[in-house]
């Protein structure tokens, strides 16, 4: 039974920083294609970064320059640091793989960019 946690999500004002974390409840980062998602008010969930099991990465052109995903294999996480975050960052940030068939679908972490 594999499943994600994420965590790290909170309030922050425009231009400021913000690292999620998600946790995988077995050893099996090192293998696989995980990805971050997010889904804002009113918005279909999209792919905004993306790390292989060969530490390769990917970046939605929304984000690119301004966030890093990276992992920590002995530690099981994958982590999304978030720079010169925007208003529009506001969403529901989600980690699962990068393709189907998708891991359950947990709660998320909110991340607020507002003044």
């Amino acid at each position: 039974q594999l499943h994600f946690v994420e965590s790290g999500g909170g309030l922050v004002q425009p231009g400021g920083s913000l690292r999620l974390s998600c946790t995988a409840s077995a050893g099996i980062f090192n293998i696989l294609n995980v990805a971050w998602y997010r889904q804002g008010p009113g918005k279909e969930r999209e792919l905004v970064a993306v790390i292989t099991g060969g530490d390769s990465t990917g970046y939605a052109d929304s984000v690119k320059g301004r966030f890093t995903i990276s992992r920590d294999n002995a530690k099981d996480t994958v982590a999304l640091q978030m720079s010169g975050l925007k208003p529009e960052d506001t969403a529901v940030y989600y980690c699962n793989l990068d393709r189907p068939p998708y891991v359950n679908w947990g709660q998320g972490t909110l991340v607020t960019v507002s003044s």
